[in-house]
């Protein structure tokens, strides 16, 4: 069955079918498209954690020190601005094609990436690849909302938490072993063979009928909120982190962030098809679980990122061995993300996950706080297997319940502004736990060292993993204290984020879940709030 399909003749009897609903699989056609899907959202997942070992090798071979931040930057201002984007033009022209082509443009990106030959090169064509980036976990999300009933979806969820678990815990391995084996450019030709194996099979079993429409496409909006994410995050990390908060150049580039950002609403407002609807917004559902989204990803980021460091640096594990101790996070996320789904298709309801497992991951955060120099493998194990079961109840259930109130024609725009939102968070929370981790490091170092001890420690030293391992022991016990000290000041830091977002998801409406053959309770069209529209048509043969 071609994807783009024509309009349908009328059914028996004269009524017409629907023609703007879902088109949901079978449990079989559903675990051939998933696999597919989780391919392409693994290339994503993985580019996140698997590029941070290889970069000190990477920056020895292609000079260039002072870009390095960029080699992150360049990825994650590129995937974050796009993804409304993407959502916007999958509404229009199709799941498929579009997520097809944000693989396409990811491959591409990887296949230069792995070609650099500079610094320079190497960052513009990272930034390709968060251009496809940005596509591919939010239309992987949309495509599972046109597939799968609302009721039905916490079934599979637990698949999609062990490709993020896979990720955590394989990047960093994966990062090591390529950078001391075959070469750190391998980082980026592993992408191909999964991309490959994912436009395979999203071409063989995802089949999903296209609904004509006349559309446009919101250039406008698009540039103004490219911009204004550009603009934000440039500040966070680049002029924030290397010339100061208030210096002159920083403080313009937020007030253009800003300003850009109130253009973006004025443009929305008037545009025929806009990328983001401000009406979603009237849909308390999709409002307050972004706004949870948004605190929950500054959180999780905050705490993944800089739980690496502590096993390298306080504990003296190289990044293979490292990433094998984050082993129990995946296991607590995997266990989590798989019993709240089934419990989710059991019941239909989802709102106390969300609650849950803010909570959890904010007693997580405080354990995390409580770890010092000669805290043992098992005790850290347990404390990462408590924030994973807490992150394991949290973003997949948020993605469930916005996709279960929004009307199907604004799946994939909702879909991609729930992981906008994420990703924003996750911005902002590197950028500002990073800015604690330097500024409290500084702090707790004059603290801990003498001034005789810190004439001993060469200059950079505290940068570099492999520098403070080296250190005579009595100014590294000193040395480590510190960065002990400092991050418990990252993680504490926090937990009253975490708290906030146990209060944000009380506020959280509970539309019962759909079966995907009738409405759910309470929904309605024209209700004129936006919540839980007509949305569910007869299923489609394949």
């Amino acid at each position: 069955m071609s994807e783009d399909l024509r309009q349908p003749s009328a059914a028996p009897g004269g009524t017409p079918p629907a023609t703007d609903g879902p088109s949901y699989l079978s449990h079989r056609q559903i675990l051939i498209t998933l696999s597919g899907l989780m391919a392409g959202m693994l290339l994503a997942a993985l580019d996140q954690s698997i590029v941070g070992t290889a970069l000190p090798r990477i920056v020895s071979d292609l000079g260039g020190l002072d870009k390095l931040s960029w080699v992150v930057t360049a990825y994650l201002l590129t995937s974050t601005a796009s993804t409304p984007l993407w959502g916007k033009i999958s509404d229009l022209y199709g799941r498929r094609l579009i997520f097809q082509a944000a693989i396409g443009t990811f491959l591409v990106g990887s296949v230069l990436a792995a070609l650099s030959q500079n610094m320079i090169e190497l960052v513009a064509f990272r930034a390709i690849q968060g251009l496809g980036g940005g596509g591919l976990m939010a239309l992987a999300f949309a495509t599972i909302g046109d597939i799968i009933p609302p009721r039905q979806r916490g079934r599979y969820q637990g698949y999609f938490g062990a490709v993020f678990g896979l990720s955590s815990v394989a990047g960093p391995l994966l990062g090591g072993w390529f950078t001391d084996g075959p070469g750190w450019r391998w980082i980026f030709w592993i992408n191909l063979p999964i991309g490959v194996l994912a436009l395979i099979v999203t071409s063989y079993a995802l089949r999903m009928p296209t609904i004509r429409r006349n559309h446009k496409i919101d250039y406008l909006g698009a540039t103004m909120i490219v911009a204004s994410v550009s603009t934000i995050l440039l500040y966070l990390s680049w002029r924030g982190v290397s010339y100061g908060w208030t210096e002159g150049g920083a403080l313009a580039l937020l007030a253009a962030g800003i300003l850009l950002a109130v253009a973006f609403v004025f443009v929305e407002s008037r545009a025929s098809e806009p990328i983001l609807p401000l009406r979603l917004f009237r849909n308390s559902v999709f409002t307050v679980s972004n706004v949870y989204g948004l605190i929950a990803g500054f959180v999780m980021f905050g705490a993944i990122i800089y739980l690496p460091l502590y096993l390298q640096v306080v504990q003296g594990l190289s990044p293979t061995a490292s990433g094998l101790a984050m082993l129990p996070m995946m296991a607590g996320l995997f266990t989590s993300s798989i019993g709240a789904g089934r419990l989710i298709t059991k019941n239909g309801r989802y709102k106390i996950y969300p609650i849950v497992g803010a909570a959890v991951i904010a007693v997580a955060l405080w354990l995390l706080s409580n770890l010092h120099a000669d805290s043992t493998l098992w005790t850290i194990g347990v404390f990462e297997y408590v924030l994973g079961f807490g992150l394991g109840l949290t973003m997949q259930t948020i993605m469930t319940a916005v996709q279960n109130a929004v009307h199907f024609r604004d799946m994939g725009t909702a879909t991609s502004a729930t992981t906008f939102f994420r990703s924003m968070g996750g911005a902002l929370g590197t950028a500002v736990f990073g800015a604690i981790l330097t500024s409290r490091l500084t702090s707790h170092m004059a603290e801990t060292l003498s001034p005789a001890m810190a004439a001993k420690v060469p200059a950079g030293a505290a940068q570099n993993v492999s520098a403070i391992q080296a250190l005579p022991p009595e100014v590294k016990a000193p040395v480590l204290e510190a960065f002990v000290r400092t991050l418990h000041d990252v993680f504490i830091f926090g937990v009253p984020f975490a708290v906030v977002a146990v209060v944000v998801a009380f506020f959280l409406k509970e539309i019962p879940l759909a079966t995907g053959h009738t409405p759910a309770s309470g929904s309605g069209s024209g209700s004129g709030d936006g919540e839980a529209e007509a949305e569910f048509a007869p299923t489609i043969s394949h």
